[in-house]
């Protein structure tokens, strides 16, 4: 892993300003990444009762992780949101459909405010989305949010998701969701550099 202030991916949105994303240093970033994983709004992060060692262990073990990364987004300088990436064989879908070469998971979270900005969150999805498409061995995202996640299903459709199939997973009923950069690009007009 790089050192946690190395940006490895830049956006810069018309309305919105510059987006940025650099690796979680698990030890620094725990603090802030527990208050927005364990806050009312993250219910479905799935770590609502996590304790700060917890999350340090979590993210210690993302970045030990052959398969799992974190990124700590930035939104004009300020972290703002929380990102991971994950090889779909390996993490959350392992032997749960017919992987294809190319596929990578994503999840991502958005740190609670007390004042929204108009299109943010989807300012945010298109960054990620840019970030994982700017890898040409990227060929198709993978998402599986909770079948009662309503906000991210309309997130996902607005850059480019098609749901395949309901899943049952341990810890939920999720929506297995695919966007290949063609629909990435034809939802969104963005070209991943």
């Amino acid at each position: 892993m790089t050192t946690a202030d190395a940006t490895v991916f830049t956006r810069t949105d018309a309305e919105l300003g510059v987006f940025a994303l650099r690796p979680v240093d698990p030890l620094t970033d725990a603090e802030l990444l527990h208050t927005w994983v364990t806050h009312p709004k993250a219910a479905f992060y799935l770590l609502q009762d996590a304790t700060l060692p917890d999350i340090e262990r979590e993210f210690m073990g993302i970045a030990a992780s052959p398969h799992h990364d974190a990124f700590l987004g930035h939104h004009n300088g300020e972290p703002a949101f929380l990102m991971e990436r994950y090889d779909p064989r390996h993490i959350e879908l392992a032997g749960l459909y017919p992987h294809a070469d190319g596929d990578v998971g994503m999840h991502f979270l958005c740190a609670p405010t007390e004042e929204p900005v108009h299109g943010f969150t989807r300012a945010v999805i298109t960054t990620v989305m840019a970030m994982l498409f700017s890898d040409p061995g990227t060929h198709r995202v993978v998402v599986e949010p909770d079948v009662r996640n309503t906000a991210v299903h309309a997130l996902n459709e607005a850059v480019g998701f098609r749901v395949e199939t309901t899943l049952t997973k341990p810890e939920k009923e999720a929506l297995l969701s695919f966007c290949t950069r063609e629909q990435f690009q034809a939802a969104t007009g963005v070209t991943p550099a």
